[in-house]
């Protein structure tokens, strides 16, 4: 029997999955839980979420590499997705994915689901075959946009560079710099290249578009998703999405509180005088540097996009209540700037926010004498007694019937 077909377990797990089932089931329709926008000190969970990768023995003298992705669901719940070739985005990555499912046990987990047992720790998991052998190790991996903090290049319009909100509408910033979802982008552009930077809270016990929602509307119409997918399998509305319209090539989710990236190819609609489409919308994108839509030609508006018109609309980052923040956000107008390569490489780390300088308040001159040297100053005592007091005029008086001037 081929190993990928082996369905056995390491011990008998049949009514542990039920119950785990049962209980994912009723967390949906629960309420949506606590939303952290910085590291919680106090879940366990959370210390244990992210991607694990590395290689096992699956035969005698045969290896594997596996990429392993783990997403809590709150109250001690968990789900896996792991890929053999890799994680997603690596060059052998098959996404066939397995789909397992797990609870805390103290400060490790218990996975169960798939052709092995899996043990997570903190800094990396352990594959257990059916009859307790040892099968590997997956090391946890800490993965970075290779486009983060990508400057913006000739010719490009800086939108936000965390120093105020000006080319926004209605835009509001956090303390720290950061901008803060629902808000439409000041300057409106037909073709262009889009690049931002998105953090999403962790919000674990949330579930499905709950869960760490925004999206970049572009003009208002077409919908590029923004949503907390990591450790799920690309769906129609899901991260890298083209929001009911067509799901991701990929899910190039990270997990939540990581600076994320998209990067956004976005070519207009064409339209005649007479106000019919001669030439619909295309758009490639990429999540994280990595490819989720290639050059997909749009028939209409996505999702609940505005319809279709020949009028250009502002491009919007969504707010869909969830406190999703950005950064470094930066527009190339093909139409005003020449054709650059892009998207543009990173340095993975972002300079402080350049400050406006402070107005400056103009020195009076210097006081000259009539052969243009510098008068003397005198002691001020001197001045005050020399000075003499001017005469007060007695103010004009008007009889009381006068009018005023006109």
């Amino acid at each position: 029997m081929p190993f990928r077909s082996i369905r056995s377990f390491l011990f008998p797990i049949a009514a542990i999955t039920s119950l785990l089932v049962a209980g994912l089931a009723s967390a949906e329709n629960g309420p949506r839980g606590p939303v952290h926008l910085e590291p919680p000190k106090d879940d366990p969970s959370y210390l244990l979420m992210g991607e694990f990768a590395g290689s096992i023995t699956v035969a005698e003298g045969k290896t594997e590499t596996i990429g392993l992705q783990i997403r809590p669901l709150g109250k001690g719940e968990f789900q896996a997705i792991s890929f053999f070739g890799g994680l997603p985005g690596q060059e052998n990555h098959n996404p066939e994915a397995t789909r397992m499912i797990g609870r805390l046990s103290g400060d490790f987990l218990i996975l169960s689901g798939g052709p092995w047992a899996v043990f997570a720790e903190g800094g990396h998991c352990t594959l257990i075959s059916r009859s307790g052998d040892k099968l590997g190790k997956l090391d946890r991996v800490v993965r970075r946009s290779p486009t983060l903090a990508a400057k913006a290049p000739e010719g490009a319009i800086v939108l936000f560079d965390g120093s105020d909100t000006d080319q926004f509408v209605n835009g509001q910033m956090t303390e720290d710099g950061l901008l803060i979802e629902g808000t439409d982008f000041k300057p409106m552009h037909q073709d262009f290249d889009l690049h931002l930077e998105f953090r999403l809270p962790y919000m674990p016990e949330a579930r499905d578009q709950g869960r760490g929602n925004s999206g970049v509307y572009i003009q208002g119409r077409y919908e590029c998703q923004i949503l907390d997918s990591f450790g799920e399998s690309p769906v129609f509305n899901g991260a890298g999405a083209l929001y009911r319209y067509r799901a991701p090539i990929v899910n190039m989710s990270l997990p939540p509180l990581v600076w994320q990236t998209y990067d956004i190819r976005f070519t207009a609609p064409r339209w005649a005088a007479d106000g019919t489409k001669i030439r619909n919308a295309r758009i490639t994108s990429w999540l994280n540097g990595v490819i989720v839509q290639n050059d997909v030609e749009l028939q209409n508006k996505t999702g609940a996009g505005q319809e279709e018109t020949p009028t250009l609309l502002p491009t919007k980052l969504q707010n869909h209540t969830d406190p999703v923040r950005f950064r470094n956000i930066w527009i190339i107008d093909r139409g005003l700037a020449p054709s650059a390569s892009f998207p543009v490489e990173g340095s993975g780390e972002l300079a402080p926010p350049a400050k406006k300088p402070e107005a400056k308040v103009a020195e009076a001159a210097p006081k000259t004498d009539d052969a243009g040297k510098p008068k003397e100053e005198k002691p001020a005592e001197k001045k005050a007694a020399e000075a003499k007091p001017a005469e007060a005029k007695p103010a004009e008086s008007k009889p009381a019937d006068a009018k005023p001037a006109a």
